[in-house]
This record gives C-alpha cells, sequence and structure tokens, in this order.
C-alpha cells in the first residue's frame, strides 16, 4: 500500500466539492505550512545541542552581525518582525544562559540593549557553523529550485504586504540593502 499525499488529497476533495477556484491556493498554503513545518524541525535539531530555538538563533545571529554586538531591544523586534513582548522572553532566556546580557547605555538611560557575550559569540558561531552544513546547503531542492523557490516566496511575501523587497529587481535592492546593513551595524 502506498502513502497518498494528503494534500494532493486534499486537493481533490476541495475540486470534488465544488471549490476548484479554491483548491489550487489551498494546496499552495498548506503545501508552504507542511514545508515549514519540515524545514523548522531540521533547524530545530540542528540548533537543540547548542541550547537554542530558532527564535533566539535569530537574535543571536542579528547581535553578532551588528558592529557594537549590541542593539536596542525595540530595533531587534522590528528586525526579526516580532512583537516587543516575544523579544523581551527570547532575550531573558538568552540573558539565563550567559548568551546575552541586557545594559543601558549612559547616553540615554530609557534604551535597553541586547548586548552579545563570549560566550554568545562562541555559541551562535557554533551553532551557524552547524546549520550551514546541515540546514542551509541542502535545503531538500537543488540550487536552481533554491533560487526559484526564493523568488516565488518573495513575490508572495510583497503580495501581502512584506515589503522588504521587491520581486521585480530579483530581490533587495541596492538602497534597502545598504540602508538594512547600515542599521545592522549600529
Amino acid at each position: 500500500m502506498t502513502d497518498a499525499d494528503p494534500i494532493a488529497a486534499a486537493h481533490e476533495q476541495w475540486l470534488a466539492h465544488g471549490w476548484a477556484d479554491a483548491a489550487d491556493g489551498m494546496a499552495l498554503v498548506t503545501s508552504i505550512t507542511r514545508a515549514q513545518q519540515l524545514l523548522v524541525e531540521r533547524v530545530e535539531d540542528v540548533l537543540r545541542p547548542h541550547g537554542l530555538t530558532f527564535a533566539r538563533y535569530e537574535i543571536l545571529r542579528l547581535l553578532a552581525f551588528s558592529r557594537r554586538r549590541s542593539m536596542p531591544m525595540s530595533r531587534l523586534g522590528s528586525l526579526l518582525q516580532v512583537h516587543a513582548t516575544s523579544v523581551t522572553s527570547a532575550v531573558a532566556r538568552l540573558e539565563k544562559q550567559g548568551l546575552v546580557e541586557r545594559l543601558r547605555p549612559e547616553r540615554d538611560r530609557r534604551v535597553v540593549l541586547a548586548s552579545l557575550t563570549t560566550k554568545g559569540v562562541e555559541v551562535v558561531k557554533a551553532a551557524t557553523a552547524d546549520l550551514n552544513a546541515h540546514v542551509f546547503t541542502s535545503p531538500g531542492l537543488d540550487p536552481d529550485q533554491v533560487r526559484a523557490a526564493t523568488e516565488l516566496l518573495t513575490s508572495l511575501r510583497h503580495a501581502h504586504g512584506d515589503t522588504v523587497t521587491d520581486p521585480a529587481s530579483g530581490g533587495w535592492t541596492v538602497a534597502q540593502a545598504n540602508g538594512d546593513a547600515a542599521r545592522l551595524r549600529e
């Protein structure tokens, strides 16, 4: 007995129930959701030995990319496109692990900076090497398919108001890339 693709089966059900105009969209959304689950499982498996989730890894990576290895908590939330509460919670966990510390700069005591510790630098470096080796260099598609899928998903993101990319230019515009790179170095 072969296992049928449940998404293809659902597509057939949509067609059988007279929802032909929505069947392809349902299959797309369901496929993206399932692919995201599969990729997150791979990422989490690689990060688990480092004591990280992907959300905490992203914070460490952003801090490591910044010139001062620190950044206002509000800026982290903006770059990660998550609510401030989520950033606060993740930074608190990273702080308990000794990977990040929260600081208030003398020039403006209202600002709270998340700052990478020496241990945090070591952990994010090792975690990045493992992610590159076990996930990012082999996400499950050949290189041409990776680029094509990224372009399609960029167009989808853009259609839903995610304006960090411009699909017509084939990805980042020079101004956007330079602006975001400059902000990351702050």
